[in-house]
């Protein structure tokens, strides 16, 4: 038993005993377990409620998920004791709940379905919902609706039946994505031909992974997504755009608790956590998979949202702020997302983004070394965004490794010599490809993933290493090399790798930068104060003055005064 929970009550038999200082100490977990000890002590069985609404203010000031922590803890509270069911328990507890809060006047019928409160509170969440009176509500339904809007343990999505779906459709049918061509669509090639205006996100998200033949399954994905949609209005309904966003982050990660997933549990399976079926049913999803439920959410909350790309990377923006989906949908400056090389963000259409989710999926098989499969999601997303030249030369690459050479020079005759317009510096791996400069194991040993052991780290400097001495002008593989030297805490050999990459290529400002910082900690300032000018004229030949830059200028100027521009 924790120290804490030892500490946070005396022992004796009154409530108004417990240490109260102590318990502001506690994590929820450790609360829910000091529970059941007051419970075997007797604490709880008289003003339980008292209890709750001391401790209440203190996880609603303090969690991440105050609202849907402090709901369950009150319930956990009730649930322990042996009159919890009596009218004037159930009356208190009605009265604690959030009066716009769907999901827990659910949770409370859920629990007490005979009850008369448990009744009522079905008959305010059926309101909230805009359904008028729930007494003429299928039993089916309810249960189907306690399924989808009580949050407790993910699980995945049930299939609904026909009745339940006409109701559910009845309830939602004055959502706005209900107008757009794509939400009649019944296969991906009906989405494909629309224009991305008339693209209901979710439906064609969902045709493109599980396909035409789980339409029922897709319809009941989708009402989940409206009720969803329905919860929110019933917080914002005369709201602002602003006010719906604003809530609409809290509801994702608060409510109904999203997170983002650690590095170790998707780092070989991102595809888990992008798909938005998979992303509902686990309320765990990277930025894209995440990014697509805001999208499908606003869609039906009639919101514009924009679709942000910075390199390997997806947010949200709504007017002039930017929402971070990795971080609970804080809001984060554009100049954040830029880095020396990026110069500009890239906005993607709703058919985009449904492209996005079978790169992803690619990446994975990349990563395993399934290039037949990863071909096979590229040429999936491809519909969706044909005149794409990442995708292009993405495609070329698995190409050649699944030893269809020809196939991957047509690919990267494409994009050979193209610098795309948010980038200052463009990829130089096809042209020297196509020139001969670099093989198939040199594209390999480029490509090739690391995690956080050395162990992976040795064996892709192992291989570059070996690329480097059989193709020597290999650009690529010698920036690459330089990296995993940094990544080893080598900056000798960094340094080397670095200076032979720029023999090769003289205008990555990139390379400048990283240049800059090494001779800087090595004090040979002269050449640091050389790079950062080359690095600042690169991009400032772009229209593009990178906070990277500036900070790096500064520090400098502490060590080698000039005059600063």
């Amino acid at each position: 038993m924790s120290r804490l929970i030892k500490e946070a009550y005396y022992y004796t038999d009154r409530v108004s005993k417990i240490d109260f200082t102590l318990v502001r100490k506690l994590s929820y977990l450790d609360f829910q377990k000091a529970l059941r000890i007051w419970n075997t002590k007797g604490f709880l069985e008289d003003p339980a409620m008292r209890l709750w609404h001391r401790v209440k203010p203190i996880f609603e000031s303090r969690s991440v998920y105050s609202a849907k922590n402090c709901f369950q803890t009150m319930i956990a509270a009730l649930l322990l004791l042996p009159s919890a069911a009596g009218a004037s328990k159930l009356s208190t507890l009605y009265n604690g709940l959030d009066p716009l809060s769907v999901s827990e006047h659910l949770t409370l019928y859920k629990l007490y379905p005979e009850s008369e409160i448990g009744k009522h509170a079905l008959d305010h969440a059926w309101k909230l919902l805009g359904g008028g009176k729930s007494k003429a509500l299928e039993p089916e339904l309810i249960n189907d609706l306690v399924t989808l809007i009580a949050y407790g343990t993910p699980s995945a999505c049930p299939t609904l039946g026909k009745e339940e779906l006409s109701a559910i459709n009845k309830l939602t049918e004055k959502l706005p994505h209900k107008k757009l061509k794509g939400h009649f669509a019944t296969s991906e090639a009906e989405v494909i031909a629309l224009p991305s205006e008339e693209v209901d996100l979710a439906r064609g998200m969902l045709l493109s992974q599980l396909g035409k033949g789980q339409l029922d399954k897709i319809r009941s994905i989708e009402a989940l997504l409206d009720l969803i949609a329905l919860q929110i209005e019933a917080r914002v309904r005369e709201g602002t755009e602003e006010e719906k966003v604003d809530y609409l982050s809290r509801f994702i990660f608060e409510e109904i608790g999203f997170r983002f997933p650690p590095h170790s549990e998707y780092a070989d399976a991102i595809d888990e956590y992008t798909f938005l079926s998979t992303v509902l049913d686990s309320r765990v999803g990277v930025c894209l998979g995440v990014s697509s439920l805001y999208l499908s959410l606003a869609q039906r909350l009639g919101v514009e949202l924009e679709i942000i790309t910075p390199p390997g990377h997806i947010f949200i923006r709504h007017g002039d702020h930017n929402i971070e989906t990795t971080a609970r949908g804080i809001r984060i400056r554009d100049e954040e997302y830029l880095g020396v090389n990026t110069r500009s963000l890239q906005k993607r259409s709703v058919k985009e983004v449904i492209a996005l989710t079978h790169i992803n999926q690619a990446s994975v098989y990349w990563k395993k070394e399934r290039y037949e499969n990863a071909i096979t999601s590229y040429l999936k997303a491809e519909p969706y965004m044909p005149k794409d030249l990442l995708l292009q030369e993405l495609l070329g690459y698995n190409f050649i490794l699944n030893g269809e050479e020809k196939k991957g020079r047509k690919r990267l005759k494409k994009v050979a010599g193209h610098t795309p317009d948010d980038l200052v510096f463009g990829h130089s791996v096809a042209e020297d490809f196509l020139a001969r400069r670099a093989d198939r194991d040199g594209i390999a040993a480029v490509f090739q993933s690391v995690d956080e052991t050395r162990e992976s780290l040795e064996k892709k400097r192992y291989d570059l290493q070996k690329v480097t001495k059989r193709t020597p002008k290999f650009r690529a593989a010698w920036f690459h090399l330089a990296n995993v030297w940094l990544q080893l805490n080598r900056e000798k050999e960094a340094l080397s790798a670095l200076e032979r990459y720029r023999s090769l290529e003289k205008n990555d400002p990139t390379a400048e930068y990283y240049l800059a910082i090494l001779y800087m900690q090595r004090l040979n300032l002269l050449k640091a104060w050389k790079h950062l000018e080359r690095a600042k004229e690169l991009t400032a030949a772009k229209s593009h003055h990178p906070l990277a830059l500036k900070s790096l200028e500064h520090h400098l100027h502490r060590l080698s005064p000039r005059e600063l521009k």
